[in-house]
């Protein structure tokens, strides 16, 4: 029998393509939308990692003064070195000075070349000895005098610029055009792991870091031939003691590369959150087409049970068609996911996160993951509708039409009550993170992630138990049917209420994508109302200069310190106050919280810089903060919680100076997030902890747009916003990763929208007989028309109700769970009626050519009809 089976599968989908042709693009569909997240997200790991490129390859001691963090592989140290101290010394070769300084490349138009991945823009010296140089040329030359540099080949790429060109680099303290004399490569690769390279003459990166002559931040060294790196790295440890950390180029390559895999995989678990959705709603999709599929086929599976085969067959017969369906949905979606990888990686490029520095992967997780992933999708989709074919009686074979049996109430229910058991569960695991966990970002993605499965898990149940649904729900569009259209109305409410299993398929997939869209709606208005309100809130000051590009995060980027003179000098300006921001690490007291022999995680917060006189008149936080004397420090309510501080305690911390002691001044509360969110100092303790601290924005009381316009118009890529605009501005950093989730939601709903309509265009064939014999009878064209819009109606209904509940219940499971005001469950009044409009423009846009098409069946063409 095992060959008659595969006859009767090839027969089946020689007859049956076209009817298959809806179900295999779903199913392609979902898998092309897997292998695209998974893509995205290995070459989201590879970028963030920057693979094995690093620009010390060819040294072999660094030797960086004073001290350096060992949590940071990145930070630069916080002393100075003269390199002719070192250069003359027994066993080293060869000497090249090095420094750091973060900056910002603009294009002549002024849009930012944003850094690859996670990455930041990094003003280097070039290394013009060729024992040391890293740099490949791979057009130009190596930039020889001041206003020339060299950039890597991805900064190239990104902001469209060749040899010759000129961009635009904001500094710490001024803005400078330059002109690009060279491209360059590191091992091959277009980044390394810090992120973007901007090369720059010794002399001139020397002179931006603010270092004494002859002076550098770090010396790397090249050991004389038989000299090895660990003698020599000794040697020196030994010579130079605590005035300088001397390490070997080698375990400071595999410290970077260590801390950017972390990054790489932890940021690569974010989109792998977002790739789950996809997955979800692949596999809900192609769960529904095919049990549709199945369905309209009862005939012929009840006639191959009359003629002898057996359940276990027909239950083999349909795995064997899900089989083959699914490794053809598989190949093409694979294929699928790479242009689909690249359209995601440009809408997160838009929102300042490129991982174009990666290369497509192709290597057996990029490849066989969604093809395998593919096959098990289709294969646990058809596990249900093989049970129910197989449960076909023969006696059903000889019936004109197929009324669903009532009787199997009890597994449906005992199904549901597991399904809503895991959701709980997860919901149980939310609460218990958020009351072991002290506030912060990390305690809000973990409590998220939980909602998102168990948000998930209650979609599930509630798609279950949809065939209860539409009996009652039947029975009112029924009756207003009626009262409307008469007896086309009480023949609508027939076939509604006698398979309720198929209208609750095409309302299944209406409600997830109504959840979709409703629950990003949402939060997103909810998100953008609280920075709104918020920000007005603290805000006082009425214009703000900001740059106009903007960081990876996607905030307006750093000024130069310059600007704040020109600002202050407009007319009608009363106050002017720069506001810089820098990150240190608390050094000392240690957490509380710590077991014994448990090592204490590195807590790294913002520390932001203010005038403390004009303070008031720009800002109003929450709390009053007292007006801080050098030395002192106010910390947000937030962190004196978590820390377990108090006022006049003396706490370390350690900046871009080194460490420094400050004495905690008092506590304070910005509702905003935006200004001054951890901590907040004098600008004489911020030049202590970093000499070039970024200046985030000009806030300006007074003045007019027109007279803080020209007082900044000769410097490039400076703009004058007001309150809300530098509000909206500012939280776009903040929001980046909600608007990374629009391009999955997009796709994921597109493809549950498609389900929705293969679904309904399905149903109405599977009901050829049906529709053909009721024109025997008399029933006009326009009455079975009406009969398939009344069917739609209860679909837009029920779909529409069931995901608002679900929308509705997450974002007040995360307020609660969360406890953030930014995620409120109060929604506008015109939401729900615009999504339930725009579910009934789906639905009837996807139910009028089925519509027609049922209106149009020929009687002998019913008669012949499965």
């Amino acid at each position: 029998m095992g060959s008659a089976m595969w006859l009767i599968a090839r027969r089946s989908f020689t007859e049956g393509w076209l009817r298959l042709t809806a179900t295999l693009l779903a199913a392609l569909g979902s898998i092309a939308l897997i292998a695209g997240s998974l893509q995205f997200a290995l070459r989201t790991q590879e970028a963030v990692s920057g693979s094995d490129a690093s620009e010390y390859f060819r040294a072999d001691v660094l030797v960086q003064g004073g001290t350096v963090d060992p949590d940071d592989p990145y930070a630069p140290p916080d002393g100075r070195i003269r390199m002719d101290r070192i250069a003359s010394r027994p066993g080293v070769a060869a000497a090249a000075g090095d420094a750091t300084v973060a900056v910002t490349a603009a294009r002549p138009d002024g849009q930012a070349i944003m850094a690859s991945a996670e990455g930041r823009t990094l003003l280097r010296p070039w290394v013009s000895h060729p024992r040391l140089n890293p740099y490949r040329l791979d057009a130009g030359r190596a930039p020889a005098t001041d206003g020339e540099v060299a950039v890597v080949r991805h900064m190239s790429r990104a902001g469209k610029l060749g040899v010759g060109d000129t961009m635009t680099l904001t500094l710490p303290r001024e803005t400078r055009r330059v002109r690009i004399a060279g491209v360059v490569s590191v091992q091959g690769r277009s980044a390394v792991a810090a992120g973007n390279l901007v090369l720059a003459p010794p002399e001139t990166v020397r002179r931006v870091a603010m270092l004494p002559a002859g002076s550098w931040q770090s010396v790397w060294l090249k050991a004389a031939p038989g000299v090895p790196a660990d003698r020599l790295r000794g040697e020196l440890a030994r010579e130079l003691g605590g005035e300088a950390t001397v390490r070997t180029a080698e375990s400071v390559r595999h410290a970077q590369t260590a801390a950017a895999a972390s990054e790489g995989a932890s940021i690569a678990g974010v989109i792998g959150m977002l790739a789950s959705v996809a997955i979800f709603v692949g596999l809900f999709v192609v769960a529904n087409t095919f049990g549709t599929l199945v369905r309209q086929r009862t005939r012929r599976l009840a006639l191959l049970g009359a003629i002898g085969a057996t359940p276990r067959q027909i239950k083999r017969l349909i795995r064997l068609e899900a089989l083959a369906m699914g490794a053809i949905a598989s190949v093409g979606g694979v294929a699928a996911g790479f242009p689909l990888s690249a359209l995601i990686t440009r809408l997160f490029a838009r929102d300042g996160f490129d991982v174009s520095a990666a290369d497509a992967q192709f290597g057996w997780v990029a490849l066989a993951v969604p093809a395998a992933a593919g096959i098990l999708v289709t294969q646990l989709a058809a596990w249900r509708a093989a049970h129910r074919a197989a449960g076909i009686s023969p006696v059903q074979a000889l019936r004109t039409t197929v009324t669903e049996t009532r009787g199997r109430r009890w597994p449906r229910l005992l199904a549901v009550s597991a399904i809503f058991a895991g959701a709980g569960f997860w919901y149980a695991v939310a609460v218990a993170v958020r009351v072991g966990d002290p506030p912060g970002p990390d305690r809000t993605f973990a409590v998220s992630l939980m909602i998102l499965f168990g948000s998930m898990l209650a979609v599930t149940g509630l798609a279950v138990l949809t065939p209860f649904f539409v009996g009652p729900l039947g029975g009112l569009v029924g009756r207003l049917g009626t009262l409307v259209s008469g007896e086309t109305g009480r023949l609508a409410h027939a076939t509604i209420t006698r398979s309720p299993r198929r209208v609750s398929s095409a309302a299944s997939s209406l409600m997830l994508g109504v959840a979709l869209v409703a629950s990003v709606a949402l939060v997103t208005l909810s998100v953008h109302d609280r920075f709104r309100e918020a920000g007005r809130q603290v805000m006082a000051a009425e214009h703000a200069i900001a740059a106009t590009a903007r960081t990876t995060e996607g905030a307006p980027a750093p000024l130069a310190r310059d600007v704040a003179a020109l600002v202050a000098g407009a007319p009608g300006v009363s106050r002017a106050a720069a506001l810089t921001q820098t990150e240190v690490k608390l050094v000392s007291p240690p957490s509380d919280r710590l077991e014994p022999g448990e090592k204490p995680e590195p807590f790294h917060f913002l520390v932001s810089g203010a005038d403390q006189t004009g303070l008031p008149d720009v800002l109003r936080l929450g709390g009053r903060p007292p007006v801080l004397r050098p030395g002192e420090i106010a910390l947000s309510s937030t962190v004196m919680q978590e820390r377990e501080l108090r006022r006049g305690q003396e706490i370390v911390v350690r900046g871009a100076q080194g460490r420094a002691t400050l004495t905690v001044a008092g506590s304070y509360h910005d509702p905003s997030h935006l200004f001054a969110e951890q901590a907040l100092v004098a600008p004489a303790t911020m030049d202590r902890l970093d000499t070039n601290a970024a200046t985030q924005a000009i806030l300006v009381r007074g003045g007019s747009p027109e007279a803080l316009a020209r007082a900044v118009a000769g410097v490039p890529g400076v703009r004058v916003l007001d309150r809300d605009a530098y509000v909206n501005a500012a939280s776009d950093s903040l929001t980046r990763a909600l608007r990374a989730t629009y391009g999955f939601v997009g796709m994921a709903l597109l493809l549950a929208l498609f389900g929705m309509a293969t679904t309904v265009s399905m149903s109405v064939a599977e009901r050829t007989r049906e529709f053909g014999l009721l024109g025997a009878v008399g029933t006009t064209m326009r009455q079975i028309r009406s009969i398939v819009r009344w069917e739609a109606a209860t679909v837009v209904a029920l779909g529409t109700m069931l995901g608002i509940v679900i929308a509705m219940g997450t974002l007040t499971l995360l307020h609660v769970t969360t406890g953030s005001s930014f995620l409120r469950p109060d929604p506008p009044w015109w939401l729900f009626p615009m999504v339930a409009a725009g579910a009934a423009v789906a639905t009837l846009a996807t139910s009028a050519l089925p519509a027609r098409r049922a209106a149009a069946v020929p009687v002998l063409e019913a008669a012949n009809a499965e």
